[in-house]
């Protein structure tokens, strides 16, 4: 077995993915785009506690690699959810343009989490865009969700964040990097309102 595999096996990662097996019209299958050099900046233990992960055996460089998607994990499958909703005023078709899933996991309770590369590089649903993150606005989400979740507010919760050793262009060149966020689901009311669109009541 590849070490790479191997170390991060160990983790406790148990991936049950369910979305990934609905209709094809609901999502593209896409791998993250592979960084430079990424760097772990934090890792949340009390989170990953709460997903029955142990990260102690794993490297520092092992775990930036895996939460910057250049490592895939085993029984994972990477996947881009399309979506409709307003923007700018406007219905329109969505979906995730710098976000992709790695997959469920199943914790030792048998509770489903979703596990998602936020910043992971370009998807079917980017349009113009380039799925790439910059640092700041990762570590500010990072910082809002955790409170969030403290102050008892259901949100998507924030488990690590990496940066990826690349500049990324907005108003100015910024640094680059990645957020693992962890949810319940990322199934959102605009999932509903774009099967309803595509008039597919099977795939509803």
């Amino acid at each position: 077995m590849n070490s790479n595999i191997s170390e991060i096996s160990k983790i406790g990662l148990r991936f049950d993915n369910s979305y990934a097996r609905l209709p094809n019209m609901l999502l593209s299958q896409i791998f993250p785009v592979p960084v430079k050099s990424p760097r772990l900046i934090i890792l949340n233990n009390i989170l990953g506690k709460e997903l029955g992960l142990d990260f102690s055996t794993l490297s520092e460089n092992r775990a930036a690699s895996l939460f910057a998607g250049n490592l895939i994990p085993y029984g994972s499958e990477f996947i881009a959810q399309a979506y409709a909703g307003h923007q700018f005023g406007y219905f329109t078709m969505l979906g995730d343009g710098r976000a992709i899933l790695m997959g469920e996991h199943i914790n030792k309770k048998n509770k489903r989490y979703d596990v998602q590369l936020k910043g992971s590089g370009k998807t079917p649903y980017s349009r113009n865009g380039d799925g790439r993150a910059a640092l700041g606005p990762v570590i500010r989400e990072y910082i809002i969700s955790e409170a969030m979740h403290a102050l008892n507010i259901p949100t998507t919760r924030s488990l690590a964040v990496v940066t990826t050793g690349e500049q990324i262009m907005r108003e100015n060149l910024l640094p680059g990097a990645v957020l693992t966020r962890v949810a319940d689901s990322h199934i959102r009311i605009g999932t509903f309102q774009y099967i309803a669109m595509k008039r597919d009541l099977k795939a509803l």
